[in-house]
């Protein structure tokens, strides 16, 4: 098996990582030269690629693949936001016109910040009313692949990353009448991230979206202050108040996965 992933960042090159470790052929792209070096040296086929609108170049060998992965982050918040579906649109174009005969099954990585803050359980069947920028793109980004009938995409809902270089205790430390204090997290460690996606290559499951969120959701003023003393920074101060909140589940990881996340306690975790 050959697996491609379209954006060797934070997730995606720990996903290349593990893929590598189990035997399988992968192939990574970046958008920057100097980063070439790092993907040969994790045993990845390192391609550089850019499918912005206007910077369009690739090379169709890394579209000769059995599964492309998509881990392109929309950058909403840089102001970059807008160039985000149209570059998606490329890589279909793209891989219509490379990899149409190989590929058939792409897996999309978005985010659970499709769904609004709306004072519910949340799970796949539920209507997610993105209102925010990268919501809104995130969404728009998940239904132009479910509307292509020439391959089947799983569309993969992230909670919010924490892991190596992406550390919780960092977020809110020292920072005073932080609002909303008793709302949930939705969150996942980057162990999960990869171990999530492994389970959908290796189960074949294709054409479904799913929410991966590790589940258990404590309130935000336990869990970073936990994780400030953690990481030995000054505790943040948050107001112990519910305002707007969710609590991101699935039905379709049981359904469809029965991924079982390393991670199950935050608290355990946190010690």
């Amino acid at each position: 098996m050959t697996v491609s992933i379209l954006g060797c960042g934070w997730y995606g090159l720990a996903l290349a990582k593990a893929l590598v470790a189990r035997g399988t052929r992968v192939k990574g792209s970046t958008t920057s030269p100097e980063k070439l070096h790092v993907l040969k040296e994790a045993g990845i086929e390192p391609y550089l690629i850019d499918l912005s609108a206007d910077q369009l170049k690739y090379d169709p060998g890394f579209f000769a693949c059995d599964v492309l992965i998509i881990a392109i982050p929309p950058k909403a918040r840089s102001g970059a936001g807008a160039d985000y579906v149209p570059k998606l649109k490329n890589v279909i174009n793209v891989v219509e016109k490379h990899g149409i005969n190989k590929i058939n099954k792409i897996i999309l990585i978005s985010s659970t910040g499709v769904y609004a803050d709306q004072n519910l359980e949340l799970n796949e069947l539920s209507d997610p009313k993105p209102n925010t920028p990268s919501g809104l793109i995130l969404f728009e980004a998940e239904e132009l692949f479910r509307q292509q009938a020439a391959f089947k995409t799983t569309i993969i809902r992230f909670g919010g990353l924490i892991g190596p270089g992406r550390e919780p205790g960092r977020f809110f430390a020292g920072k005073k009448e932080i609002p909303n204090g008793l709302a949930p997290v939705n969150m996942i460690h980057q162990q999960d991230c990869v171990g999530f996606t492994l389970t959908v290559i290796d189960k074949n499951a294709f054409g479904y979206t799913l929410n991966a969120c590790t589940p258990h959701h404590p309130p935000k003023l336990e869990f970073y202050t936990q994780a400030t003393a953690r990481a030995g920074l000054d505790a943040p101060e948050f107001l112990p108040e519910l305002k707007e909140w969710k609590i991101i589940s699935s039905i379709n990881n049981n359904k469809y996965l029965g991924y079982e996340y390393h991670i199950k306690n935050w608290y355990d975790w946190l010690k």
